[in-house]
């Protein structure tokens, strides 16, 4: 069994920062890419930022500069630090990772998300 859990959303005011956290547990043998999507009420989900386990991060046109992607390998862990939020931020933020399990292939994997809003 695999698990992406994530934490960090809330409410906060535009201009404000926040910074989510994705912690991957279970049976893992390897992980390969992971980054966040989002989803606003009555829009498809979109890619924020995505980090390779080898290479550059690739960022969202609508969040290069404001938001930052990194990883902590070795706690199976992917932030998204956000800064300069926008209403326009507002979304459920969900993490995902391409994991190879103990015994298995590699697939992709999605936390349950988190909320997060930008209003006054």
């Amino acid at each position: 069994q695999v698990q992406l859990v994530e934490s960090g959303g809330d409410l906060v005011q535009p201009g404000g920062s926040l910074r989510l956290s994705c912690a991957a547990s279970g049976s893992i043998f390897s992980i390969n890419g992971m980054g966040w999507y989002r989803q606003a009420p009555g829009k498809q989900r979109e890619l924020v930022a995505a980090q390779p386990s080898g290479g550059s991060a690739v960022y969202a046109d609508s969040v290069k500069g404001r938001f930052t992607i990194s990883r902590d390998n070795a706690k199976n862990t992917v932030y998204l630090y956000m800064r300069s939020l926008k209403p326009e931020d507002t979304a459920v933020y969900y993490c995902n990772a391409g994991i190879r399990r103990l015994g298995g292939y590699e697939r992709d994997y999605w936390g349950q998300g988190t909320q997060v809003t930008v209003s006054s």
